[in-house]
């Protein structure tokens, strides 16, 4: 028999959590090996079918071999849990190589000095779980820029108000192209006396190595890139640090155990494609498969050391999950209402609108006592999937269903005479007591394994503080000119923005990880998916996920003696 490998370093998913430690410690000589749930998808295989997006399950599981538990409240206050292969709800994100960050939009805010010390600033919130992070904005700045150069980002650094600190005065790749209404907004902001800001994007305007930059093809979140223009963990970084030779992908592998022996994890449990199981050895484990997918994980990972699962003796695993709250709006720009010249520019296709407000990242106005917490606005052309958009107008305006010749009216002057320009909200999601992952031993997947029971709960506050900047955002569309202008700011949680679970901090008895995102309880096992956050921030996770996996790299180059 052949001896078993012994890896330095295992990483279990391979999204933004994955992908710096893995580009980082294979360039730097240790043998790595990802273990991958999905499938790999390669550049060629991603195509711009609507119906692999709108009505597939290609890129996330079939709910019914990997089905969730979710539960809400309902009108009365009743708990209420569900299997979403019922209810068709999907909360499983990108499932494959480099995982949702294939499939992001790249929509790329740092996060600002006082999303690190939400507690010392502004407060206890009643019914949230606030705390101060372990570390501060200028601990991750350096990996910040990081990202920039290695991952990619394309922007414009501008002075505003609420600017955060950089350490270098531009970004390293210039904007991409935009639409007319970008210029738009920033004429209306002028006259409101807001302050509209340049959006960078981690999608390339320029080519860097092996990728090509962006050919605007329109068809960009929700859908992988056929150029590695997106800054998505498998094109930007497991590509390189493939041809190192040091690392190893293996997909397909559904790690169902970590197994534990004198609080070290000795070896994960997997399925191959064919459903038999395997194990592999490591000095080192980190485990980066998404928030709700982590924290089952270690659940599932019981031991003597461990009866209720792995790095989870305070009980805290999978407790404070967070999601990103805020909500979205839009107004509609109408042919007749505007010259050939203006009209012709606005549906130009494929360019974007990369516009952001941090204006009110904190908020002081009458709506609330003291000065909290805010958010930020980012402005958008309607996603171009045709399924998408024409399923919207099947509804007339008093909401009856419409169909046949009345129906195809209304899709063509949907698609020939009218431009839809969106917004989206983004505010911190407070963690709360009812927001949790725990396993539903119940439910099982097809391996036979408990699958995730996901207690949904949203803090007022974030709907209080969405609305405010809705409020804002409508006030721009108005100004602009836009007719039918509507917004929806409530407690839906984003599947695509995950992170909690297993919060970092000092103290073992209140969070599962110390500040390097190393479990309290165990030596050689680290977490850098969003699991890690104990509060969100106030715009997308993914830069922030990228940044630190990049610092905790470091951690690990220096315990291996690399």
């Amino acid at each position: 028999m052949p001896e078993e490998k012994k890896y330095d370093v295992c990483i279990i998913g391979s999204g933004a959590g994955a992908g710096p430690i893995a580009y980082e410690l294979s360039l730097a000589g240790f043998q790595v090996l990802i273990l991958e749930k999905g499938p790999w998808i390669k550049t060629k295989d991603f195509t711009k079918d609507e119906m692999v997006t709108s009505r597939r399950s290609v890129y996330s599981p079939n709910l019914k071999d990997e089905p969730q538990v979710i539960e809400k409240q309902n009108l009365n206050g009743e708990w209420i849990a569900r299997s979403n292969y019922e209810t068709g709800q999907d909360m499983w994100n990108g499932n494959c190589v480099g995982g949702s960050s294939n499939f992001m939009s790249g929509y790329f805010n740092r996060l600002k000095p006082n999303d690190f010390n939400l507690l010392s600033k502004y407060g206890n919130i009643e019914g949230a779980n606030v705390v101060d992070w372990p570390i501060s904005y200028h601990d991750l700045e350096p990996y910040y820029t990081k990202v920039e150069e290695i991952v990619g980002i394309s922007g414009k650094a501008v002075k505003h108000s609420k600017a955060e600190p950089r350490s270098t005065a531009d970004f390293p790749f210039p904007p991409l192209a935009e639409n007319i209404s970008a210029q738009w907004i920033d004429k209306a902001s002028i006259k409101l006396d807001y302050e509209s800001l340049p959006l960078p994007r981690a999608v390339l305007s320029r080519p860097q190595d092996d990728r090509n930059p962006c050919y605007y093809s329109g068809y960009c979140g929700s859908y992988g890139c056929s150029s590695d223009a997106k800054g998505s963990s498998r094109a930007a970084l497991l590509n390189k640090a493939l041809k190192t030779g040091n690392l190893e992908i293996i997909a397909n592998a559904k790690v169902f155990r970590l197994e534990e022996e004198n609080e070290k994890v000795i070896a994960a449990h997997y399925y191959n494609v064919k459903g038999h199981e395997n194990k592999v050895r490591a000095k080192i484990f980190v485990v980066a498969a998404q928030a709700i997918e982590s924290s089952r994980l270690l659940l599932m990972s019981k031991s003597d050391n461990f009866p209720d699962g792995l790095a989870n003796n305070s009980g805290r695993v999978g407790k404070n999950l967070i999601f990103s709250g805020g909500g979205s709006g839009g107004g509609e720009f109408q042919k007749e209402d505007l010259d050939d010249a203006s009209w012709n520019q606005l549906k130009v296709f494929g360019v974007f609108v990369n516009r952001t407000f941090h204006q009110w990242y904190e908020i002081n106005e009458k709506t609330f006592e003291n000065a909290v917490k805010g958010g930020s606005i980012d402005f958008l052309m309607e996603h171009n999937n045709g399924i998408t958009r024409a399923i919207h107008q099947k509804w007339d305006e008093e909401g009856n269903l419409i169909y046949g010749s009345k129906l195809k009216e209304k899709l063509k002057h949907y698609f020939t005479e009218l431009r839809s320009l969106n917004f989206e909200v983004f505010v911190d999601w407070l963690p709360t007591d009812d927001c949790y992952v725990k396993l539903a031993e119940e439910v099982k997947d097809k391996w036979g394994d408990p699958v995730a029971h996901i207690r949904i709960h949203n803090h007022q506050r974030d709907v209080e503080v969405g609305q405010v900047l809705a409020e804002k955002a409508e006030n721009i569309l108005r100004e602009m000119g836009a007719k039918n202008i509507s917004s929806n700011i409530s407690g839906a949680p984003p599947p695509n923005l995950v992170a909690g679970g297993c919060r970092f901090g000092e103290d073992p008895k209140t969070s599962v990880l110390n500040s390097d995102c190393q479990a309290h309880d165990i030596d050689n096992l680290f977490i850098t998916d969003g699991s890690w956050m104990p509060t969100g921030g106030s715009v997308t996770h993914t830069w922030t996920i990228y940044a630190n996996s990049f610092r905790v790299a470091d951690v690990l180059k220096e315990k291996l003696g690399g």
